[in-house]
Parts: structure tokens; sequence; C-alpha cells
């Protein structure tokens, strides 16, 4: 099984943000990624709407 979680790097220990579901003890591997765009997600959130029609979709139909 494997998932992603943020963790937060404090005093050379990495701890979880999310909640994690594991024994004391557990073995795991950790592939770290830094974040370039912090905050990116919660801003691109805010930019999100619903719409009513498939614009892809008539987007593609007026070039065919």
């Amino acid at each position: 099984m494997s998932r992603a979680i943020r963790v937060r790097f404090e005093k050379g220990v990495l701890r979880p943000l999310d909640a994690v579901d594991l024994r004391d003890g557990e073995e795991l591997e950790v592939v770290i990624v830094q974040r370039s765009f912090r905050g990116f997600r919660e801003v691109a959130s805010r930019y999100r709407f619903k719409v009513d029609r498939d614009i892809v979709g008539d987007f593609l139909e007026e070039r065919r």
C-alpha cells in the first residue's frame, strides 16, 4: 500500500501533518519531494467553479 501525506521537518524530525494509521516501530520507505509553490493548492482551489455544460466538448465540437 502506498499513500502520500504532508509532513513538516522540525528539529531533525519529519512530523506528519495528516493522520497516519501505523504501529509504533513500523518501518517505511520515504520519498521526499520539496514543494516549490507553497500554498499553491489553497490558492488554486479558489478558482474552481462548476459549469452547467461541457465547455471542452463545445470547444472541440466547434473545431470539427
